[in-house]
C-alpha cells in the first residue's frame, strides 16, 4: 500500500510539472513575439535563427519528459501487478494456515477424547480391581474354646465342631455360632484342621463340604498326647459350605492353648472358563 500511495504521487507531480512546462511554452512563445516586434527591424535573420533552435529545444525536451512519464507509469504498472501477485499468494498462504489450524484442532480434540476415554476407561478398571481386591479379602481362624477346657466328645455319631475363639474373621464368610464357612465368592480356598486328644480313645476329626467328607485329621494311641492335622485346597461355588466333624466315638481335648483349630482363606477367585478348564 505505501508503494501504490507513493507512485501515484509521483504521477501527480509529473502532471504538475507538465502543466508548469507548458505553461512556461506559452510564456516563452509570448516572449519570442515580443523580441521579435523589437529586434525585427535590426537583426531579422538572427531572430528567426534563434526562435527555430528553441522551438526545436522545447520539442527535445517534452519527447524525452514524456518518455520519462512512460517509462515511470509502465514501471508502476509492473509495482501494482507484483504487489497483486503477492497479495494473491498471502491469501492462498493464509487460507492454507487456516485450513491447517483446523486440522490440527480437530486432531487435538480427538486427542483429547481419547485421553478422556482412556481416563474414564482407568478409573473404572481401578474402581473394578478394588472391588475384586474387596472380594478376594476372604480369611478366618478360630480355636474351639475361649478360656475352658474340657473334653469333647465321644459321640454315637458325627457331631459338627463349632470354633468359639475366632481369631480372624475377614470377609464374615465364617459363622462361630454354627461352625460353617459359606463360600461368598467362586474360587479356589485352602482349608486346615487341627485336633488334640489324650491316649485311650481316638482323636479324629474331618474336613467336610457340602455333607461330602474331604479329607481327615486322625491319630490313635493308647496312652500319652494324640495329635493329627490335614489340610486341603476346595473349589467352592458362591453358597457351598465347609465345615468339620468330630468322629463318633472320638474325642478331643479343648483348652486356652487352642491345640484344636479349623482355618481357611481363598487363594483366588475363578470365572466359568476357568472352571471348564480345570
Amino acid at each position: 500500500m505505501k508503494g501504490l500511495v507513493c507512485l501515484l504521487l509521483l504521477l501527480e507531480t509529473f502532471v504538475c510539472v507538465v502543466q508548469h512546462q507548458v505553461d512556461g511554452g506559452l510564456n516563452e512563445n509570448e516572449i519570442s513575439q515580443q523580441l521579435r516586434s523589437e529586434d525585427g527591424r535590426q537583426n531579422p535573420p538572427q531572430t528567426d535563427t534563434l526562435r527555430d533552435e528553441a522551438s526545436t529545444g522545447s520539442q527535445q525536451n517534452y519527447h524525452l519528459f514524456f518518455t520519462d512519464i512512460h517509462a515511470a507509469l509502465r514501471e508502476l504498472t509492473a509495482t501494482v501487478t507484483e504487489q497483486k501477485a503477492n497479495i494473491r499468494e498471502l491469501t492462498a498462504t493464509v487460507t492454507e494456515q487456516k485450513a491447517n489450524i483446523r486440522d490440527l484442532e480437530m486432531q487435538l480434540r480427538d486427542e483429547m477424547n481419547k485421553k478422556n476415554d482412556e481416563i474414564s476407561n482407568l478409573t473404572r478398571s481401578q474402581v473394578e480391581l478394588r472391588k475384586e481386591n474387596r472380594d478376594r479379602e476372604i480369611a478366618f481362624s478360630a480355636a474351639l474354646m475361649k478360656s475352658d477346657s474340657g473334653y469333647i466328645g465321644p459321640f454315637t455319631t458325627d457331631f459338627t465342631l463349632t470354633y468359639r475363639d475366632v481369631f480372624t474373621n475377614i470377609g464374615n464368610a465364617y459363622n462361630p455360632i454354627t461352625g460353617v464357612f459359606t463360600a461368598p465368592l467362586k474360587g479356589a480356598y485352602m482349608f486346615r484342621v487341627s485336633v488334640f486328644g489324650h491316649g485311650g480313645t481316638p482323636a479324629a476329626a474331618s474336613i467336610y463340604k457340602n455333607g461330602e467328607r474331604m479329607v481327615n485329621a486322625h491319630n490313635n494311641q493308647p496312652q500319652h498326647d494324640l495329635n493329627s492335622s490335614n489340610g486341603v485346597v476346595l473349589i467352592l461355588e458362591v453358597g457351598d459350605v465347609v465345615y468339620v466333624k468330630l468322629w463318633s466315638g472320638c474325642r478331643i481335648f479343648g483348652s486356652p492353648n487352642n491345640p484344636n483349630t479349623f482355618s481357611g482363606f481363598l487363594l483366588f477367585p475363578l470365572r466359568e472358563q476357568e472352571l471348564c478348564r480345570m
